[in-house]
């Protein structure tokens, strides 16, 4: 018999910790169950601790959810609505893929995008590859972009042609993520008017959930999903976050997808983000999350705390 044990820990009516210990099953000779040991507890009670006092006294507010391969999940600051940015790209193209399977079409439809369907002034890689006039490009080619660049003109293209982003909000939904996440606006529409990227939100734990489900469960076709994993795993975006992090490891993996952009109006950087899944070099694997929100400092700065973070958890972790 598997039992769940759920423990919520509120400090100052700020610092959330939501731990959850899924007791493994197993039979011992005389024929009973045998429960979650108090040393797999205390691990995790270590385990939120330490993240803890990652993100106590840094500036503006700082969420992070671990997911572990032995089924314990902490979370910190998980009550905060983070701004997602460019995170809702990977939402994005489970959507896109969603839909293409219930078309019964493949990665490899090709779209025909009319030049003035395309923003010069937002950030797109992909119009330095296509230069000049109208494009022919499959729908693959687009997912590709958005996940491994963070291109905004594919992702709005997607959200125009292919699935909206209430359809996308819904389907996520539906997948039984937890549901304290919300997604509202295209990158265009964000653009437009940066005050409503907070309307775009998540908390940690949805996006760990939602990372660990694409590389633990079957969500869309395996062709599709499998390109999903392959796209965020060579992700260039940010790359002094939690990249920076993981390589601390020697052949440590990292599939992942990032965020950040625009300032509000006192000045703050509104979201730095990253969320990714790790398989370390013997086979354990962690989703984390790490969600920054009105960051009063450098980038940088918000840059080197997310590879501080995950270099501390994944050496905890080993």
């Amino acid at each position: 018999m598997t039992k769940q044990i759920t423990i919520s820990i509120f400090k100052n009516n700020k610092w959330r910790l939501v731990l959850q210990v899924l007791a493994i099953s197993s039979l011992i000779s005389c024929g009973g169950n045998k429960t979650v040991s108090s040393e797999q507890e205390d691990k995790a009670q270590e385990l939120q601790q330490l993240v803890d006092s990652l993100v106590r006294d840094v500036p503006g507010t700082v969420g992070v959810a671990v997911i572990t391969s032995e089924g314990d999940t902490v979370a910190v600051n998980n009550d905060v609505r983070y701004p997602l940015m460019s995170v809702f790209k990977l939402h994005e193209a489970l959507a896109v893929a969603h839909e293409l399977d219930s078309r019964n079409q493949s990665l490899d439809s090709i779209m025909t995008l009319q030049r003035s369907q395309l923003s010069e002034t937002t950030w797109s890689p992909m119009l330095k590859d296509y230069p000049k006039g109208d494009l022919k490009i499959s729908v693959g080619e687009l997912m590709r972009y958005i996940l491994t660049v963070s291109d905004n003109n594919a992702s709005n293209v997607l959200f125009d042609s292919i699935v909206s982003v209430s359809h996308t909000d819904s389907f996520i939904r539906n997948l039984g993520i937890p549901d304290s996440f919300r997604l509202q606006y295209t990158e265009s529409q964000m653009q437009r008017d940066h005050a409503i990227s907070y309307d775009n939100y998540s908390s940690p734990l949805s996006c760990a959930a939602l990372v660990k489900r694409v590389f633990t469960d079957s969500i869309v076709s395996q062709e599709k999903q499998d390109s999903i994993r392959q796209w965020m795993g060579k992700c260039v975006s940010a790359t002094d976050r939690m990249m920076e992090g993981v390589a601390t490891v020697d052949g440590a993996r990292l599939y992942h997808r990032t965020g950040s952009g625009y300032t509000n109006e006192r000045g703050e950087i509104i979201a730095i983000n990253d969320v990714g899944y790790i398989i370390m070099p013997d086979g354990r694997e962690t989703a984390l999350a790490i969600l920054v929100k009105d960051y009063p400092g450098e980038q940088s700065q918000a840059d080197s705390l997310i590879a501080s973070i995950t270099t501390s958890i994944l050496q905890f972790i080993r």
